[in-house]
Order: C-alpha cells, then sequence, then structure tokens
C-alpha cells in the first residue's frame, strides 16, 4: 500500500512539473481570449466541435511554445528570483524530456486543430507558435528593450485565432481585438519589470527598466496607457460593439490610466505590482464587457427582427 501511494505520490509530482513548464495560467489567459473571438464571430452559438478541439489546439500549441521559452531560457531563469525554482533550472526536468514534451503538445495541438477545426486555425496557431518561441524568444528578447513590444504580436493571437476558428476567416473587427492585447502588453509587462528590476539586470536581459532606467519606463507605461484608451474606443467606433461596452471600457481605462499616473508621480514597488495585478483584470473585464454588449445586441436584433415579422404578419 505504501509502495502505490508512494508511486502515486511520484508520478502527480511529475506531472505537476511538465505541467509548470507549459506556465498554465498564461495559457489559461490566452485560452480566454480565444475563446472571446471564437463566441464575438457569430451571432449563434459555437458549435460544440469547434469551442472544444478549438481551445484544445490553441491552448495545447501555447504551452509547447512557452516549453520551449522555457528551454531556451533555463540559465537565463537560474539567475532569477522569479524564475529559479522553475523545473528547467532546478534539474526535475531535463533538456531532452523538454524538448520532446513541446513536441507532442505541438503535433496533438496542431492535429486537433486541422481534424476538427480548419486549416486556417492550424497554420495561424502554428505561426504564433514560431512568433513566440523563435522570433521573440531566441531572437528578439536578448536583444532589443522594445522586445515586448515586437514580440508582443505573437502574444495577441488568440483572439484572431479563435475568430478563424469559427468563421474560416479573419476580418478586421478580428484584428482589432488583436491590435488591443498587442497594445496592453507593453505595460502589463513594464510593469512587472519594474519591481522585478534587478532580477532582469542579474539574468543580462534588455529590459527597459535596465537599459533606460524606471522613470522612462514609467513613463512609456503612462503614453501606452492613454493610447490603450484609445485603441480600445476602436469597437464602438467601427460599430463592432454598443453604448454599454464604451461606458464599460472607459472606466476600466480611466482606472488603468490612475494607476500609471500614479506610477509617474509617485514609485514604489508595492503600486507597480498592484498595476500589474489590475492590468490582467482589466484585459479580462474589457473583453467580457465586449462580449456581453455583442450578446445584448444580438438579443435586441432577434426580438426587433421577431417584432416587425410579427407587425407585418399581422397587418
Amino acid at each position: 500500500m505504501n509502495q502505490a501511494v508512494s508511486l502515486s505520490q511520484g508520478w502527480r509530482h511529475t506531472a505537476l512539473q511538465y505541467l509548470e513548464l507549459t506556465k498554465p495560467r498564461v495559457v489559461m489567459l490566452a485560452a480566454f481570449c480565444a475563446v472571446i473571438g471564437m463566441l464575438l464571430a457569430t451571432d449563434a452559438m459555437v458549435p460544440a466541435r469547434i469551442l472544444l478541439a478549438g481551445t484544445a489546439g490553441i491552448s495545447l500549441l501555447a504551452g509547447a511554445g512557452f516549453v520551449f521559452n522555457c528551454l531556451v531560457e533555463r540559465s537565463i531563469d537560474a539567475k532569477m528570483a522569479r524564475t529559479r525554482a522553475r523545473p528547467l533550472p532546478r534539474g526535475t526536468v531535463g533538456v531532452a524530456q523538454s524538448l520532446i514534451f513541446a513536441g507532442v503538445l505541438g503535433g496533438v495541438g496542431a492535429s486537433l486543430l486541422l481534424a476538427f477545426v480548419n486549416a486556417l486555425t492550424m497554420w495561424l496557431t502554428l505561426a504564433t507558435f514560431v512568433g513566440y518561441a523563435v522570433i521573440y524568444t531566441v531572437l528578439l528578447k536578448p536583444a532589443t528593450p522594445q522586445n515586448i513590444v515586437i514580440g508582443g504580436a505573437s502574444g495577441a493571437m488568440p483572439p484572431v485565432l479563435g475568430w478563424a476558428a469559427v468563421a474560416n476567416d479573419v476580418p478586421a473587427q478580428a484584428w482589432l481585438l488583436c491590435l488591443i492585447i498587442f497594445v496592453w502588453t507593453p505595460p502589463h509587462f513594464w510593469a512587472l519589470a519594474l519591481y522585478r528590476v534587478e532580477d532582469y539586470r542579474h539574468s543580462g536581459l534588455p529590459m527597459l527598466p535596465v537599459t533606460h532606467g524606471s522613470r522612462f519606463t514609467r513613463l512609456q507605461i503612462l503614453l501606452y496607457s492613454v493610447l490603450l484608451l484609445a485603441t480600445t474606443t476602436l469597437p464602438y467606433l467601427i460599430q463592432m460593439s454598443g453604448l454599454f461596452y464604451l461606458v464599460a471600457q472607459l472606466i476600466l481605462g480611466g482606472i488603468f490610466i490612475f494607476y500609471a499616473w500614479r506610477l509617474w508621480v509617485d514609485y514604489s514597488d508595492a503600486l507597480a505590482k498592484r498595476t500589474f495585478k489590475y492590468s490582467i483584470e482589466y484585459l479580462g473585464l474589457l473583453f467580457a464587457a465586449l462580449l456581453v454588449d455583442h450578446w445584448v445586441d444580438a438579443w435586441l436584433m432577434t426580438q426587433l427582427s421577431d417584432w416587425f415579422g410579427l407587425a407585418a404578419g399581422s397587418g
């Protein structure tokens, strides 16, 4: 009995080590954004096959990208307090095992998308994997303090992938969702980099607070938060959303700017942590507001169509 319990605990521990390599919380955020893209792509219910296979395939390929990221950055992670406890720096998972794991995740994810969703979504998701795992992780991140700005394009893709899964197309509305995440990424990540600046200094990565200092980084966060407010107004301006979204967006964006302004005038690590935490909440609430607005609009259109249909019939 004790041997069976010990074996079970050993398998559980090993599974958790591999799961940690995939950065599950970030994968969940990517999956959430992909599902939002799916739901916004149609006024009807998303077919269960598309919803399940699409979310699983996109999540698995995202996880594969994060495993590859951990593999490439294992020596950097070992120098940073935030990351030195990850499986690869600790040696609890080997390089070969991580590479095989990433390959299996990516292969299964791509197969799901091709078999149960569509080829467009598979190719876009594979391109996103290459953008994150190779272009960002290998080329951009160690080369320029603008790494997170340029590389943010791959991290902004999940709603486009979700939209493509349902519509087999990527119209302007899908790319607008991508643009919102693209503009959101720098102030979100730089808030983290501010209070982890010593970690990044030890790592040797040219993050903005290391290369240009705290004050310049805080100014960039403030400017990007203003740009984000303008960018998130676009769905209303192109009639992709209505007044409910506009009001929610202005409130959420105003709070973001308030945090950024406080960082600019009176910095503290505690405030930077709160700003980083709020930035995650902000994105979830913003997309939730966009989705509620979409559903309310679709419901109203259905009700009006039914009413006019009944009125015409009675006339």
